[in-house]
């Protein structure tokens, strides 16, 4: 059988076709302008500004591209090593094997139960999963943060008898088809809505309908997939590989239930952090949640406080576990107040997992100089996934430089020129799909293409809200295969799951999410719809 090549090499390779592609393609660019979108500044393209320049054919600059790809995705790159350290000194303590454990146990004595022995509660379970990425997707464009949950769900589910796969479709795979069915994330719609020049999360009814459509499709094919696998586990294309995640589920089930007495620095951890969420309550004591257009105000931090206070008081007299099982589930909590109503980004959300990490190793009682060596242990652990985030992105540099993108749009654009309404919109889904491949970045394709095909769908009579509907889905479904995603290869990274394999396993069903997106387009052209 021939070896499939690492991820590492197919970027590789990537990288050197990008370069070979700007010696034959002719080098052109758009002029660009700043305008103000949705109360911030974006650099957009001067309709009818496209020039040919002088070709800038690509040859050294191939071994630059980890460098500069490192720099542009600085941030990311630091999210993933943090991440990776913080969850590295939780899994030391054994709170994520023990309640995987008590999870599975808990299904296991639920099927003893007669009213209960005709539903299959693991299923339910990953459908409840699924549901909810999709919708953190859908609402605030969750994406990179995905990262963080996969060293939680990957080997949950493997131990509910499931593989990795079935752990990165639940969590990944599920936030990304909510993305590409958004209804409020303003990192798509809310900036192509706003360069498009139409109301803000307008054609919400149509979007849902969207969402929802994709969402029960992942699940089905998501819930199909973990029961073939269930049923016999061989025929997972990842069943050798995962015998990373089987140990570390064999070795959480020989150790022995916790008994010894919960370590002083515990109860000195939960009063630092019962301290600090108390004042963060009294300093905000309600939050403003963004929903599309809208604002809610919720008395959140408060409550929570409450709640850890309540909860830290039982799980600290029970055990390590408990309570770093507890900080795990404040995080999250956390994590989506902050990005919901304080737009935070990577470094806020690092630092939050930081900060769990650091609690959590010396809650267990480890000194700070062997909780600072576990989180170089992770850093260690996750270099490899992050070294190819930074390897990724250098192939879009290797297009930029070659002023190669501008023609490809240019192209597109005057080819569409005399198309009916149905061939046009295909024409503008086939190209967002294919420019994602080489552009993963939804802000940044939505400045780029945008100012263009709004300006064409006048002329063409067709709504700029089916331009948008169509910006979305290509730059949603091919981010779940495309090599450029540093995303989709940390993810993977994280998971153990080879770049070429994952793409074997995945292509077809991204082949019927394409599909189902243009059939969704079509409504858009020939019946009545709010927004459109």
């Amino acid at each position: 059988m021939k070896k499939i090549p690492g991820t590492f090499t197919i970027v590789c390779y990537i990288i050197i076709a990008a370069a070979v592609l700007t010696w034959f393609v002719p080098g052109g660019e758009y002029a660009r302008q700043l305008q103000m979108v949705d109360g911030m500044e974006k650099e957009t393209v001067v309709e009818g500004s496209f020039h040919y320049v002088e070709p800038a054919p690509q040859t050294f600059s191939v071994f630059s591209a980890l460098f500069k790809g490192f720099v542009d995705k600085a941030d990311i790159i630091v999210f993933v090593l943090i991440v990776g350290g913080a969850f590295w000194i939780l899994n030391s303590t054994k709170a994520i094997d023990k309640g995987v454990q008590a999870f599975v146990g808990f299904t296991q004595r639920c099927r003893t139960k007669k009213w209960l022995r005709g539903i299959d509660l693991d299923a339910l379970v990953l459908a409840f999963i699924t549901v909810m990425f999709s919708l953190f997707g859908a609402v605030f464009g969750m994406s990179e943060e995905t990262i963080a949950f996969i060293v939680v769900f990957v080997p949950m589910a493997v131990s509910m008898g499931y593989d990795s796969i079935t752990g990165v479709c639940i969590s990944y795979l599920a936030a990304h088809v909510g993305f590409a069915g958004a209804m409020l994330n303003p990192f798509t719609i809310g900036i192509a809505q706003g360069i498009a020049g139409i109301p803000l999360f307008s054609g919400l009814g149509y979007r849902i309908f969207c969402w929802l459509v994709l969402t029960a499709i992942a699940l089905v094919f998501i819930l199909w997939y973990a029961a073939r696998v269930r049923k016999d586990p061989r025929k997972s294309p990842v069943y050798g590989m995962d015998s990373y995640w089987r140990g570390r589920a064999v070795r959480g089930q020989e150790d022995p239930v916790e008994k010894t007495a919960v370590p002083t620095t515990l109860y000195v951890v939960f009063g630092l952090l019962a301290t600090a969420q108390l004042y963060f309550a009294f300093k905000f004591p309600f939050s403003s949640i963004g929903l599309g257009t809208g604002f809610m105000q919720v008395c959140l931090f408060p409550v929570l406080t409450a709640l850890f206070l309540l909860w830290g008081a039982f799980s600290c007299r029970k055990s390590v576990a408990a309570f770093n099982l507890q900080l795990l589930f404040f995080t999250v909590a956390y994590l989506v107040i902050g990005v919901l109503g304080y737009q935070w980004y990577v470094m806020e959300i690092s630092t939050l997992f930081l900060v769990m990490g650091l609690s959590a190793g010396l809650a267990a009682g480890k000194s700070l100089d062997k909780v600072m060596n576990l989180f170089l242990e992770g850093v260690k652990d996750i270099l490899v996934p992050a070294m190819v985030i930074g390897l990724a992105s250098g192939i879009i540099f290797i297009l930029q430089e070659g002023k190669v993108i501008d023609t490809m749009l240019h192209g597109v654009a005057s080819a569409m020129t005399g198309l009916g309404e149905t061939a046009s919109t295909g024409v503008m889904y086939v190209f967002q799909t294919l420019l994602n491949v080489v552009m993963p970045s939804g802000s940044a394709k939505a400045a780029l293409t945008m100012p263009i095909m709004s300006q064409f769908a006048d002329l063409l009579h067709i709504s700029r809200q089916t331009v948008v509907l169509a910006f979305q889905f290509g730059d949603g479904f091919t981010n779940m295969i495309t090599p450029t995603s540093g995303i989709l290869l940390g993810v993977l990274g994280v998971a153990k799951i080879p770049y070429a394999l994952w793409f074997r396993w995945v292509w077809k069903f991204i082949l019927l999410l394409v599909c189902v997106g243009f059939v969704l387009l079509l409504p858009t052209l020939y019946v009545p719809l709010a927004g459109f």
